[in-house]
């Protein structure tokens, strides 16, 4: 299925989920409708079709981790955070309904996701219960990463603490992503997990790194924020303690030792292997 149908699809899952009114549902649906890549549902989409799962069973699971990942977001554009005004596009959720109602919709937005991952009945309890340790698990790595980001500011840090830190922040969600899709086979075998598990990791952190790059190199109205935002508030970056071409060549070879990776999988990876050359060449 081409990638515009999967974003569309989780697009609409996501709607149905905030079609009933009240105040903190308007500030939830203001962040969570506002666009964006999609990525992590795409990549659970994905994962689900290389193993024969039906999508509809996927639909929680990549609703689940886009809600988490739209929280961070959320917190992150905070004040005593990243600080940031913009989002998407638009201003950032605190911009718009104030600092106490975006922390209370990072908060619900959690929940939900966990309430709607727990709540598909067409999934295995056994499965279920995988599947919100999978998401709990990367959820608390991501806050342990994004906790290592505040306490780094304005700081010399050396290299391996930035890989750490961002196999965290960034890579831990976008494991479970890959797993949440698998695992909901029954069948999947413990060689594959460990294929995707490595897989996984490389993108996360090639992903991560390229973000780096794109910050410093893409104006502000294709990334949706402020450009160059990290430097500006003295965040060690991959391009601040490489440079950025050996930043591009590092997140290049990690896509490629991915790729490699993934070649290994008991099934046809070619649709994974199709999405990690369009990561290689994304823009924003």
């Amino acid at each position: 299925m081409p990638l515009d149908n999967y974003r569309a699809r989780v697009n609409s899952c996501l709607s149905s989920h905030f079609s009933q009114k009240g105040a903190l549902t308007e500030n939830m649906r203001y962040s969570v409708l506002a666009g964006g890549k999609r990525f992590r549902p795409i990549l659970t989409y994905t994962t689900a079709s290389v193993f024969n799962v039906d999508l509809a069973q996927a639909d929680s699971c990549a609703c689940a981790v886009e809600l988490i990942h739209i929280y961070s977001l959320i917190h992150d554009d905070l004040p005593a955070m990243d600080d940031d005004d913009m989002r998407h596009n638009q201003p950032a959720n605190h911009k718009q309904f104030g600092e106490g109602q975006a922390i209370l919709a990072g908060d619900g937005l959690q929940a939900l996701a966990f309430r709607i991952l727990t709540n598909n009945d067409s999934i295995d309890p056994e499965i279920r219960i995988n599947l919100v340790k999978q998401l709990s698990n990367a959820a608390f790595e991501m806050a342990e990463g994004q906790s290592i980001d505040l306490s780094i500011v304005s700081k010399n840090v050396e290299i391996n603490l930035l890989y750490s830190m961002h196999r965290k922040k960034t890579g831990a969600l976008l494991k479970c992503s890959v797993l949440l899709g698998a695992l909901l086979n029954s069948d999947l075998c413990s060689e594959d997990e460990a294929i995707l598990t490595s897989f996984s990791r490389d993108i996360g952190l090639a992903y991560q790194i390229q973000d780096d790059v794109l910050d410093v190199s893409t104006p502000d109205y294709v990334l949706g924020k402020r450009q160059n935002s990290d430097a500006e508030r003295g965040k060690p970056t991959f391009p601040s303690i490489l440079g950025m071409d050996e930043s591009v060549r590092v997140y290049e070879s990690l896509y490629e030792k991915a790729s490699e990776i993934i070649s290994q999988l008991s099934v046809d990876e070619s649709p994974l292997r199709k999405l990690t050359e369009k990561l290689l060449s994304r823009t924003f």
